[in-house]
């Protein structure tokens, strides 16, 4: 296998920290506070996109600007007490980043997330000083499947996209990474179904299934 250099470009929810059940009970929370039904359904069909692009495209007669950022301040404030209380971190998480970094494998956080929870996440994991570059929602015109948040990441860690590979678990997350030129790993998390991520390269149910040596066999194109 080749030792050329490639670089990892982690997603967060429903990546690093289990947050689908934190996320969906806060949505219907502050949905029902301004009148309006979330299913679950509705929830899963913008997960994993930013919180303002899913509204503005998707709700009739969707609020203004302002009150769109009213909500989600609300939601995601609400969200980081939630998952503070007590984390729900995805299992092997923590593990196959200090295993990255042991190995010199240079990583980036690439988000659709606001700064604050992406901030939570990198608290929560004791991360900070492993994560070369974080890539949040606030750093983007145009959210995923647009890939701009993964080319800034491989720009941060001074990668090619070529040589990276996107860790996700959204449909919209695969496609911006294969946009990007990267290679992809879909991870199963909650709410998501193999089907949805049949784009990635290689698919796991969480992180305890990586290694970096898989990942560069991965990056490689040698067979598992």
């Amino acid at each position: 296998m080749s030792q050329e250099v490639f670089g990892v470009l982690f997603d967060v929810d429903g990546v690093l920290v289990d947050s689908y059940a934190a996320h969906l009970q806060t949505w219907q929370i502050c949905c029902r506070k301004i009148g309006r039904n979330c299913t679950e359904e509705e929830f899963l069909a913008g997960f994993g996109r930013t919180s303002r692009e899913f509204i503005r495209d998707t709700w009739v007669n969707p609020p203004s600007d302002a009150q769109i950022k009213a909500f989600d301040d609300m939601k995601e404030a609400l969200y980081r007490d939630v998952v503070r209380a007590k984390f729900p971190a995805m299992p092997g998480a923590k593990q196959l980043i200090e295993a990255l970094a042991a190995a010199g494998i240079p990583m980036a956080i690439g988000s659709s997330a606001p700064p604050d929870n992406v901030q939570v996440v990198v608290e929560q994991l004791q991360i900070g000083d492993l994560i070369r570059t974080i890539i949040t929602g606030a750093d983007v015109v145009v959210g995923k499947p647009d890939p701009d948040v993964f080319l800034q990441g491989a720009k941060g860690i001074g990668v090619p996209p070529e040589r990276c590979i996107v860790v996700e678990d959204a449909p919209v997350g695969i496609q911006a990474g294969l946009a990007a030129g990267a290679k992809c790993v879909g991870v199963v998390s909650r709410g998501r179904t193999p089907e949805q991520l049949h784009q990635a390269h290689h698919l796991v149910t969480d992180l305890t299934e990586l290694t970096p040596e898989i990942l560069r066999r991965i990056i490689d194109g040698v067979a598992l």
